[in-house]
């Protein structure tokens, strides 16, 4: 999607058409005044240039013209500043276009009228093809009736205007972009044109009727390509040579045949979502041609930044851009990896080794997912979804998608994941996979979401790295997900540094097909074995004991089990970070509530409704505990300074974890049983109990303690035993390296922290870019209200805004 703030076609502020709506045209004008009008043959047919004195008379304008052509034209997309907010640009499109409706086609026809500062409003896109039948659809009118008065055509020398009245199409040639560059800080002067490409005549028209793009040369509207990719590597070089990164932008498709029919390359600074882009409104589009090739049929040269001259366009072909709204296959031949305008949209071609994959999501599925999709964006500035194409047969395969909501709370939330695939237990109708975490009050929260082409190595991987491209390049530290070969691979090589830890039910289920022929005697033992043992030294012990007494040590399964312990037996798992995911045993599924589940029996025309509705429970669930946590105040039950210190600063849920803790330390005995300088070491046992004992070691210098339990190391919350040790020898506040922010009221600020563990500046302005939307959405939600709660919040982002003008 084009935007309005990133498109200023500064070539055409002086030179645009004054033109009325027809309701207030002479309609007995002449064919004699029509010829005197110019190029362009009148006002008839709208073309680039059109001036409006407001975005209503545009409108009437589109809608007379719909009538006389043979369709029925609606008012579609606004645009507003990203400086201000107000409306920048109206889009009016055909009555077929989306498919939201069985009477829509996807038609692609439409003009987009843009707001000038001088107040009026300029027709500056234009697509005047449809993918259907025209007529039937207008109102009857008479030729008199339909024939508007001349509209004066700019001046030759700015702008030459042809219509073939057949197929309208539209060939503009700019003499203000034909001109040299010229800059201090530019050593390289670039030729316009070389030997035998053409003569621009004094009256600014270029003559060669086919101009070919020559290497060197700037580009114009009007440069023709033979591919698309000779366009690519012609624009990177102009690139290279101005001093600018090129990234490729949006595509289109026709809705005939699902070929592309135009390509946009622009400034790599295109967009706000990336630091490192600003907004920068430098492009080149080209158009298929019916001939085959391609021409430039628009252009801005002008870039908001500093240029670097002979820098290497080091994104490279293999960082590209296409428009997901267009599905289907096709493209630049080099096509790897696709990041669309401002990293909401990525497209990744699936390469396979032989034939197309197999596809188990509905062709439906495809247009009423990226209909939410767009929807969705209109609403939501940092929403991102992806869709993964098959390279073959050019179709869609997987498709990715997280709101803005999602994208922060991973930046909070996302140091555990779990990625639930629980569609695969029965036949449902969508393969509908999600991400989740785990907030500040021990609550799922949805981190992304996905259907599921097939299980294939190549498709996991796609998903995994676009959701870890989503979430600025942040890996989890840990993972719960299938066993299956596939995800393993695909997890190892995406999230190297993560533990991976097998889903509770699979290893269940395939506990139960497997150990269905062994003695009740041996599977209590084998549970005892698994749940019971405490460290993995001792883990080790008795389950070779245990399969010695049962004489299985040619047992196929459970010597595979054995060799993959550290993903799914406990006691190895307990050195990971889980964020408290249970683990011996499954957790409810993200969407699970009776009234919004998600299961075999969803039927397509549900599926939105019931994902929204949902998504909105879990989070008007979390919004009630955050009310809580602050408005709320839980009783002491002992007078340790250490519990009223966490009280003030952990979330509800969470000081009952720490207080229980605290509370149960006091059955516990403690024997110091080494000392060496500032070291020691105690057993910690429960009293009346001599075989729950652990051991915890202390450094006195420091303060720092660990226990054989691991419960901070698997939860990030003190244990019973340390917090015994601590009662012991008077510490009467713990440490902040055990008070993990992630746990806290203010979790939402966690990002803060991570100014002090060297993350990127990069990873941290997107972080602040989403902590400041979050914050700035509840204003809109709460101050939208009512007219008083408007006016203070009003108030007070205003107010802030002062200070934040103030240091600069």
């Amino acid at each position: 999607m084009e935007s309005s703030a990133t498109e200023q076609h500064s070539s055409f502020n002086n030179m645009v058409t004054k033109a009325y709506p027809l309701r207030i045209l002479n309609h007995t004008t002449t064919d004699e005044h029509v010829n005197s009008g110019g190029g362009g043959g009148g006002a008839a047919e709208p073309y680039v240039g059109l001036e409006f004195d407001t975005a209503e008379e545009a409108r009437e304008y589109y809608n007379a013209y719909a009538a006389r052509t043979g369709f029925k034209a609606r008012t579609g997309q606004l645009y507003r500043s990203r400086t201000d907010g107000t409306v920048s640009s109206r889009r009016f499109v055909c009555s077929k276009e989306g498919f939201q409706l069985n009477s829509r086609t996807g038609c692609t026809a439409f003009i987009r009228v843009q707001r000038r500062d001088t107040g009026k409003w300029v027709l500056d896109q234009i697509q005047k093809e449809h993918n259907h039948e025209l007529g039937g659809e207008a109102e009857e009118m008479t030729v008199a009736a339909t024939t508007p008065r001349p509209v004066r055509a700019p001046a030759p020398t700015k702008l030459a205007a042809t219509v073939n009245q057949h197929r309208p199409k539209m060939k503009v040639v700019d003499e203000s972009d034909r001109e040299q560059r010229s800059s201090s800080s530019k050593s390289t002067s670039l030729k316009r044109f070389k030997s035998g490409e053409g003569e621009v005549s004094n009256d600014g028209h270029h003559h060669h009727h086919n101009p070919k793009a020559v290497s060197g040369s700037e580009p114009y509207a009007g440069l023709e390509f033979g591919s698309a990719n000779e366009a690519c590597q012609f624009y990177q070089a102009y690139a290279e040579v101005v001093g600018f990164r090129v990234r490729i932008g949006q595509l289109f498709r026709s809705k005939v045949d699902n070929s592309i029919t135009s390509r946009r390359f622009v400034c790599s600074r295109e967009g706000f979502q990336h630091p490192s882009r600003m907004g920068c409104g430098a492009y080149m589009r080209i158009k298929r041609q019916d001939s085959g090739g391609w021409i430039v049929d628009r252009l801005c040269k002008d870039h908001n930044h500093d240029l670097e001259p002979g820098k290497k366009n080091q994104d490279g072909v293999k960082k590209i851009t296409e428009d997901v709204m267009m599905t289907g296959g096709g493209g630049l031949d080099s096509v790897d990896l696709i990041e669309l305008n401002n990293s909401h949209h990525h497209i990744k071609k699936a390469a396979t080794s032989s034939s197309s994959r197999e596809n188990r999501i509905g062709k439906e599925w495809y247009p009423l997912l990226l209909d939410y999709f767009q929807s969705k964006q209109t609403e939501d500035m940092g929403f991102f979804y992806a869709v993964e194409l098959d390279v073959h047969s050019g179709s869609c395969l997987s498709v990715f998608w997280a709101d803005s909501r999602a994208r922060f709370a991973c930046s909070q939330f996302g140091d555990a994941v779990v990625f639930d695939t629980s569609y695969r237990k029965g036949n449902h109708s969508v393969p509908f996979a999600t991400f989740v975490g785990f907030n500040h009050h021990r609550q799922p929260v949805l981190l992304g979401c996905a259907v599921v082409a097939d299980e294939s190595k190549e498709s996991f991987l796609w998903l995994f790295q676009t959701w870890l491209r989503a979430m600025s390049g942040r890996p989890p530290r840990s993972v719960v997900a299938d066993q299956d070969l596939p995800i393993k691979q695909a997890l190892s090589q995406v999230f190297p540094g993560a533990h991976h830890r097998y889903s509770a039910w699979q290893m269940r289920e395939r506990e139960r097909e497997n150990l269905r022929p062994f003695p009740s005697e041996f599977k209590y033992e084998y549970e005892k074995c698994i749940y019971q043992t405490q460290t993995v030294l001792e883990f080790d012990s008795v389950w070779n004991t245990l399969i010695n007494k049962y004489g299985l040590r040619d047992d196929v399964w459970l010597r595979e089990v054995y060799e993959q312990r550290e993903h799914w037996v406990p006691a190895y798992l307990r050195g990971s970070f889980f964020a408290g995911i249970p683990i011996n045993g499954a957790f409810e599924p993200f969407f699970s509530a009776s009234s919004s589940s998600l299961d075999a029996l969803t039927p397509l025309r549900e599926f939105i409704g019931r994902y929204e509705q949902g998504l909105e429970q879990r989070r008007e669930e979390e919004r009630k505990e955050d009310f809580n946590s602050y408005n709320l105040q839980p009783f002491l039950q002992t007078k340790e300074p250490v519990e009223e210190q966490c009280r003030r600063l952990y979330t509800l849920t969470v000081f009952r974890i720490f207080q229980n803790e605290l509370v149960q330390s006091y059955s516990y005995l403690c024997l110091k049983t080494y000392e060496e300088g500032a070291m020691s070491r105690f057993l910690v046992r429960k009293c009346g109990n001599e075989s729950e004992k652990h051991a915890v070691t202390f450094n006195a210098t420091n303060l720092n303690s660990s226990c054989s339990c691991q419960m901070f190391e698997h939860e990030g919350l003190l244990c019973r035993h340390v917090l015994k040790v601590f009662n012991l020898l008077e510490v009467k506040e713990l440490p902040s390296r055990y008070i993990l922010h992630r746990w806290t009221k203010n979790a939402e600020f966690g990002f803060v922290r991570d100014m002090e563990s060297g993350v990127s500046s990069q990873d941290l302005k997107a972080l602040m870019v989403w902590s400041l939307r979050e914050a700035a959405s509840k204003y809109i939600e709460f101050g939208t209200s009512s007219l008083e709660k408007y006016k203070l919040a009003y108030e007070i982002m205003r107010e802030g805004g002062k200070k934040l003008c103030w240091q600069r």
